[in-house]
């Protein structure tokens, strides 16, 4: 048996940063990944996606040159294999970049295989036994394969094995109408396929207010996708020409299919009844406010304790672990204020409630939004898709929470974040003097347009 300070079990985008404060302190850790450093974020996420996207929009600005007075003769071909080797390169370099950190760190050592516990301070991976009075688990989740009919018959694409392809589908069905799929959906449009999403719920993005599911649905819709929503029943068969979905609305003949219908944690191979850990119905490790679980010693982070499924959320979890563990802090995840995007073309930013949300808390609100077509800097750059929302509460004049759908509001957002977070009012911000000509400078007339609801 080998002795370690501490085990981490896990290379996504909280253990590996969390094991090296530790090799930090003077002691000795092992790192254990059954696949591939950096998780999902760097192997399937979204370092290859967020590329991918990048070179969609080189495609569609280069088709839309000629509005700009940028005429480019013939039509604007797509190098499928020169794409996918650009997104490839990028998530190897990543990956290499974490390979040569901690192979150059003393007390590191990584280990590649399948861990599981035997009892909570010892695991076992390829044959060999561990021991650690501290075990982090950071395993993070995979993609969701609902039960259809007929979906064991075709070979269908998930968000890990599409980025793979080296070829344009012809008629590319995605199912599931949220930001896996959104994205995916406007990528391989711009890309030059067809494009259907089919969604069960009545709107795509169903955890946004209904105004932004709309906007995001014409945003689509206008580049040519086809939308199904609310739709009951989904069949699945092979053809001569590739696969039909049936649904109760439509029948769609493509060549390929994306299922992007959620996410579930990577914890049911673990052995983790072997160390008394516990786990929700879906799978989820329960742990508490400092990300302890219920095992004194063991540790969830990441995508597999439920609090998060963003890259960000991840590392802020490595964040609270290690400052109360190494630096005598008392950090808590209830304290966290979600911010996260959407990355279709334009993006949306969002954080805090939805509107949705802050009427049902009873609060007294107020609501304000302005298009963006009548923010200079989108009408200057052509791109004036989306709005601009802000909610605050009226009786404490806090930021509640905000959604800017439209050119640049992944970045945009973080004014507001950033202001959540230092609990700054609404009135106080509005006397910033922003930079012209952005879209942030907006931001203080959106906040000076609130008005009670």
């Amino acid at each position: 048996m080998k002795s370690f300070d501490a085990i981490v079990i896990g290379g996504g985008q909280a253990g590996p940063f969390l094991a090296a404060r530790v090799v930090e302190k003077g002691m000795k850790v092992a790192l254990i990944e059954r696949k591939f450093l950096g998780g999902t974020c760097v192997n399937a996420g979204c370092m290859p996606t967020k590329t991918l996207v990048a070179s969609a929009r080189a495609a569609h600005v280069a088709r839309s040159g000629a509005v700009y007075g940028v005429n480019i003769p013939g039509e604007i071909a797509i190098d499928m294999k020169v794409v996918r080797a650009r997104a490839e390169t990028v998530t190897m370099n990543a990956r290499n970049g974490l390979i040569g950190w901690f192979a150059g760190m003393d007390g590191m050592t990584v280990i590649y295989g399948h861990a599981r516990f035997e009892d909570p301070k010892t695991v076992s991976v390829n044959g060999e036994t561990l021991t650690a009075p501290r075990i982090f688990l950071n395993v993070g989740a995979r993609p969701v394969i609902p039960d259809l009919p007929g979906v064991n018959d075709i070979d269908y694409l998930t968000s890990t094995s599409i980025i793979h392809l080296d070829t344009l589908p012809r008629h590319l069905a995605v199912i599931g109408g949220s930001y896996i799929g959104l994205e995916f959906a406007q990528m391989y449009r711009r890309f030059g396929a067809e494009v259907s999403v089919i969604e069960h719920g009545p709107k795509l993005a169903s955890r946004e207010d209904e105004d932004i599911s709309d906007a995001i649905a014409d945003v689509l819709r206008s580049e040519g996708i086809d939308i199904h929503t609310g739709v009951s029943d989904i069949a699945f068969s092979r053809n001569s020409d590739g696969i039909t979905v049936a649904t109760d609305a439509a029948r769609i003949d493509a060549s390929h299919v994306l299922i992007a219908t959620g996410r579930k944690p990577n914890t049911d191979d673990l052995g983790l009844d072997a160390a008394g850990v516990v786990t929700d119905k879906h799978g989820y490790i329960t742990v508490d406010d400092r990300l302890a679980t219920n095992v004194d010693g063991i540790w969830a982070l990441g995508d597999c304790n439920g609090h998060g499924a963003f890259t960000h959320t991840s590392y802020n979890d490595f964040e609270i672990a290690a400052a109360n563990l190494l630096d005598g802090d008392d950090r808590k995840v209830s304290s966290r204020i979600l911010a996260y995007a959407l990355y279709i073309d334009p993006p949306l930013g969002r954080v805090g409630m939805t509107e949705k949300q802050a009427r049902a808390s009873g609060r007294k609100i107020m609501i304000s939004t302005r298009p963006m077509s009548r923010v200079g800097r989108a009408n200057e750059r052509g791109e004036t898709k989306g709005f601009m929302k802000v909610i605050a509460d009226a009786e404490t004049k806090k930021i509640l929470g905000a959604a800017i759908l439209g050119i640049e509001g992944d970045e945009v957002i973080h004014g507001i974040v950033d202001a959540m977070n230092a609990g700054t009012t609404y009135p106080a911000l509005q006397w910033s003097v922003p930079i012209h000509p952005t879209v942030s400078e907006l931001i203080p007339t959106l906040l000076g347009d609130l008005k009670p609801v």
